[in-house]
């Protein structure tokens, strides 16, 4: 299909509007140009979820070089950020397919259903503990003391890090943010910084792991390298994105639902009326709400979106805060309903980019709710709005959500 047979027009995602609240914005670009343009990006956005679905299906549209960004700053500044541009390189999902595959194969070895489901106590106990601290305050601030430390711990725990080091690895991980942003050089240098420390710290694990192996990711690591699997430079690139992405994306998604809940009060007290309902209302938090409101492919050869010839080389962002309230796939999209069923969302992406933590982040955000929703029935915020802050393009993250009890 020719380039005319389809009408795109160009948009500004970074106007005030877009970046307030992109949920309206991207309603309005679906209905008047469903493959957009997006200028300032030089890419195409994707805002139905028929054409998210198929793009995330196709072999030809990879995830995008994220080190592209650095090639904006000056020769001084991207030779000076080189270290950073190469450990991404290594970064599992930003490699090419086979060896994205090659390290899903190995975590497989680890991540398997009845590891996860056997993590459960273990996440119940860590889950109370965060609360028994903030019990006797009579409230929290639910991102800094619970959704952050709670999947920060566990993911520490299951790449065997002590618990002293755990602090430190938040510090790290925010730091580590700007490097999925379009982030400033000052920013980006402190994030090579980070992931340099990180690097050394995951280092020393794996030469202890080598001579006292543990039931830990790293061990499975370390015997995947006697194996001639992956190589040293790889175990410490990915488990630096481990560390961050293993518990980033559930903060997220732990922060962004209780905030959902609080403000929808009938479906609060109707997922405190039937607990059973918690794994229908996670999947309605990520529908609505995800930690990811849009993923980046690049095609690597010509290929047709959305009925629009693009050819090898082309930007493609997939708007899954879009295709997930696309009317077409879910009535009345904007209304948040814990019962929603069939829920076919796209918040964890498809085919074999699928998010290899989806499971474990289900689970935790699971247990999460059990836990708090019981301990604290007069659970109420403790803030006139959200406080929010914008993550371009058509993104946003919660800075704090104060609650008291």
């Amino acid at each position: 299909m020719s380039d005319s047979a389809v009408a795109v027009r160009s948009y500004d995602v970074f106007a005030p509007e877009a970046q307030a609240d992109p949920i309206p914005v991207l309603h309005r670009i679906r209905a008047e140009s469903p493959v957009s343009h997006l200028p300032q990006l030089d890419a195409y956005l994707l805002t139905r979820h028929a054409d998210i679905v198929a793009a995330l299906k196709d072999r030809r549209l990879s995830p995008a070089n994220m080190t592209q960004g650095l090639d904006a700053f000056t020769r001084d500044q991207q030779d000076e950020l080189l270290p950073l541009r190469e450990s991404i390189h290594l970064w599992m999902g930003h490699t090419v397919e086979a060896d994205h595959v090659r390290f899903q194969q190995l975590l497989k070895r680890y991540f398997t259903p009845a590891t996860v489901n056997g993590l459960r106590p273990r996440i119940r106990e860590l889950t109370t503990e965060l609360l028994d601290a903030a019990a006797d305050r009579g409230g929290m601030d639910v991102v800094t003391d619970l959704a952050y430390p709670l999947p920060a711990n566990v993911i520490a725990e299951m790449l065997g890090m002590p618990t002293s080091e755990r602090e430190q690895l938040q510090t790290w991980s925010r730091d580590l943010l700007a490097i999925f942003q379009l982030a400033d050089f000052e920013r980006l240098r402190q994030a090579q910084r980070s992931v340099l420390e990180m690097e050394d710290y995951v280092r020393g694990l794996v030469r202890q792991r080598r001579t006292d192996p543990r039931d830990d990711l790293i061990s499975m690591f370390v015997d995947a390298e006697r194996e001639g699997l992956v190589t040293e430079h790889e175990i410490v690139a990915n488990c630096v994105l481990l560390l961050f992405a293993g518990h980033e994306t559930t903060a997220g998604l732990i922060a962004n639902g209780l905030a959902l809940l609080l403000q929808h009060p009938d479906e609060l007290t109707r997922l405190r009326t039937d607990p059973d309902l918690t794994p229908a209302a996670v999947e309605e938090v990520l529908r609505c709400d995800g930690p990811a409101s849009s993923i980046v492919r690049e095609s690597t050869a010509p290929v047709e979106v959305g009925g629009l010839e693009l050819p090898a080389g082309t930007r493609v962002y997939l708007a899954i805060a879009a295709g997930n309230r696309d009317p077409e796939v879910f009535p009345d999209p904007d209304r948040f309903d814990i019962t929603r069923r069939p829920n076919r969302h796209t918040a964890f992406g498809l085919g074999a980019f699928y998010c290899l933590g989806a499971a474990l982040a289900r689970t935790e955000t699971d247990e999460c709710f059990r836990a708090l929703l019981p301990r604290f029935p007069d659970l109420r915020p403790a803030y006139d709005e959200l406080d929010r802050t914008p993550v371009p393009p058509l993104g946003h993250r919660l800075r704090s959500l104060r609650v008291e009890f």
